[in-house]
């Protein structure tokens, strides 16, 4: 989708975010990420690795866990 589409996109899920909706998001942009979310779930090799909540939410900290360097461990595979 082009730029335009996505910020309309944002708007919309802030909206609904605000009235108390909860939005499953997926994206493997980190800036989306980060930018967008009051929480991740970070997997590894098809195991849930992590949560973050917004404030623990930065590029060092995704990361790691999406290269298994500091996963929780016995997890069920997703």
């Amino acid at each position: 989708i082009d730029v335009g589409a996505k910020q309309d996109i944002y708007r919309l899920m802030e909206q609904l975010a605000e009235e108390g909706v909860a939005i499953l998001f997926v994206s493997s942009e980190m800036e989306e990420i980060i930018g967008m979310s009051d929480r991740a779930l970070v997997m590894h090799e098809g195991r849930l690795s992590g949560s973050l909540k917004r404030h623990e939410l930065n590029e060092e900290s995704v990361m790691q866990l999406a290269t298994g360097s500091d996963q929780i461990a016995d997890l069920p595979a997703a």
